[in-house]
């Protein structure tokens, strides 16, 4: 057992009290006091308050904040809350029986910990109105990162030499934004692979797996971020939460996700970052669904030749991620990434041909490079046009 005491032991007769030793043994003795206190209590209790700091995003869900977490002395740490809007439910029951569905989700996420996946850190219910703390991710996501202005800036920012290597290596001018090259790509992939297999080991289905909730950190590291539309295999929502434009055609026609389905949605996303344009863009539901019907005859089109003309890795692995038929698709996350013809195929490719780089410093490099002042880590670039969708009760459509 260890003792508090503020000097050593004296012998009695030797030993002359004044009254700050009276008063410092007192003090001393009721700290201790409640130090034991909050011991037998076996819990502790205390007030907490989340200042909106600036809004970081907005959907169908609701809205985001940056906020911080105070204690004492002096301590905070910056934390992300989502803030769920009512707005789309029908009434308050049906809100209230979807945030009890969303928190079980967010519960067994925030249990895995996987460096891939935004931290779940808290649900929190105030007058009716659910919220959801997660970590504040230091970094950009990738719609941020895929806009003309992000290329503009960085150019302004580095020296002619340094600006030749990034158009060898990171990114450059694509049809209507920048596209990463396909080393750069392959990189963010295997890391949202990683997080996505992480999910479906848990029986979890992200169902949202789209440019704005992949971040890149300033450490270069990738995040998966907002759990917001994810359910559990074993309880699935009523209505079928996605994003049209990186929806699987089967999600489109009213079947619930799937592993399967969150693959086609990276693959989506991966055709974005490699062809410099949203291929699905623009469309109506029927277009959407007969193009991602027909994207395999679609691909020599879309990809900049220069790039894959001799790249039947890359190929293979785009195929098996948008196959339109499920069961063509890798059948798993750690497939996609390790199977023959998956992404680390590819990176094979890269070493062998001596192309192979160190991705996550280009990552680091990239994201200081940007230089934005504070405040402008929002994505201001329009979203996905999601127009003339079929009226149904099985879609909930995010932003």
């Amino acid at each position: 057992m260890v003792e508090w005491s503020s000097r050593q032991a004296a012998p009695l007769e030797s030993l002359h009290l004044t009254s700050h030793d009276v008063s410092s043994d007192s003090q001393a003795d009721e700290i201790l006091n409640q130090y034991q206190s909050i011991l037998d209590q076996q819990q502790i209790g205390w007030a907490a308050t989340r200042p909106f700091m600036r809004q970081l995003g907005v959907g169908g869900q609701g809205v985001v904040y940056l906020s911080v977490r105070q204690g004492a002395d002096n301590f905070s740490l910056p934390v992300a809350l989502k803030i769920f809007s009512p707005k789309c439910y029908d009434d308050a029951d049906n809100y209230e029986q979807e945030m009890c569905r969303i928190a079980q989700v967010a519960s067994r996420v925030a249990r895995i910990q996987h460096d891939n996946l935004i931290d779940v850190q808290n649900v929190i219910k105030q007058d009716g109105i659910h919220l959801m703390e997660m970590e504040w991710v230091d970094g950009y996501d990738m719609r941020r990162l895929l806009t003309p202005d992000t290329l503009h800036q960085v150019r302004d920012q580095v020296t002619d030499g340094r600006w030749k290597t990034i158009n060898n290596v990171v990114f450059t001018a694509g049809v209507d934004q920048p596209r990463l090259k396909p080393g750069l790509a392959i990189a963010v992939v295997r890391e949202c692979l990683a997080g996505l297999a992480a999910l479906h080991r848990d029986g979890i289905i992200h169902s949202d797996v789209k440019p704005s909730n992949i971040m890149l950190k300033r450490t270069g590291a990738v995040k998966i971020i907002d759990i917001g539309s994810a359910f559990e295999l074993r309880n699935r929502p009523p209505g079928q939460p996605c994003t049209p434009v990186y929806a699987a055609p089967e999600v489109l026609q009213g079947v619930t996700g799937s592993p399967q389905s969150d693959l086609a949605s990276l693959g989506y996303v991966l055709l974005e970052m490699v062809c410099g344009s949203q291929p699905f863009a623009g469309m109506n539901y029927t277009e959407m669904v007969k193009a991602k019907r027909n994207v395999l005859q679609e691909l020599p089109r879309l990809l900049p030749p220069e790039e894959f003309a001799y790249s039947e890795s890359m190929m293979v692995l785009i195929r098996r991620l948008v196959h339109p038929d499920p069961s063509q698709r890798f059948p798993s996350a750690e497939a996609a990434d390790l199977a023959d013809g998956g992404a680390a195929s590819f990176h094979r490719e890269l070493v062998k041909g001596d192309l192979a780089d160190e991705y996550e410093n280009e990552i680091r490099l990239w994201i200081d490079e940007m230089q934005l002042p504070d405040g402008e880590n929002e994505d201001k670039s329009p979203p996905p046009q999601e127009t003339n969708l079929p009226s149904t009760k099985n879609w909930v459509v995010e932003d």
